[in-house]
């Protein structure tokens, strides 16, 4: 073995390469049990269906997500098949209205305004929202303030009107709902905690 010949280190790079790319390959593969939709962290979309809560788990020390009884979505349970259409209609509204603009998903996007990814969750949609829009759910709220947000203060930052019909309300609705029962591992920090 003559480690000046240019043919070793030849070698040497392809074994590496071909060994990196096998422990690729099984790490996408380990990872997809984690973040797909019905994985480990992820539930199906049809969670919409269930009460979603948070609270702290002293053995991971984190907040987690809390899947409880059935509560669905605008009162209407939905099928896996409408969940999954659900979904797609609500990630399509906010990527063609650039939401990550001014808002984050996800520890990605921007930070002018409230960070979405567990918005589903937050206590001003029932203390605040709720009575300002004269909704008598949470969801309905939501619906209301998407589709016309100048009618609704919201302190020093408006949310600029980006012509929401109101099925893409709903469904960006649903998205934030299912966004809210992934369990993200404690993201963001002591969102539960520092809510109650």
């Amino acid at each position: 073995m003559d480690i000046e010949d240019p043919s070793f280190w030849r070698a040497g790079a392809v074994s590496t390469t071909l060994v990196m790319l096998v422990v690729l390959a099984f790490l996408s593969l380990d990872s997809m049990r984690y973040i797909r939709a019905g994985g480990i962290n992820v539930p199906p979309y049809d969670v919409i269906n269930r009460h979603i809560d948070y609270q702290y788990d002293w053995n991971r020390r984190a907040d987690v997500p809390v899947i409880g009884a059935p509560e669905p979505l605008f009162g209407q349970p939905v099928s896996a098949t409408e969940a999954a259409a659900l979904m797609r209609t609500g990630k399509l509204v906010i990527q063609s209205r650039a939401c990550m603009d001014c808002h984050t998903i996800f520890g990605n996007g921007a930070y002018y305004g409230p960070d979405l990814t567990k918005a589903w969750l937050d206590p001003a949609w029932s203390q605040i929202w709720m009575p300002m829009t004269g909704k008598s759910t949470r969801e309905e709220a939501m619906v209301a303030f998407l589709m016309h947000p100048d009618r609704y203060p919201t302190w020093t930052r408006a949310m600029p009107d980006l012509a929401i019909t109101e099925n893409e309300a709903r469904a960006t609705v649903a998205y934030l709902k299912w966004l809210s029962a992934i369990d993200t591992n404690g993201f963001p920090a002591n969102f539960g905690r520092s809510m109650r």
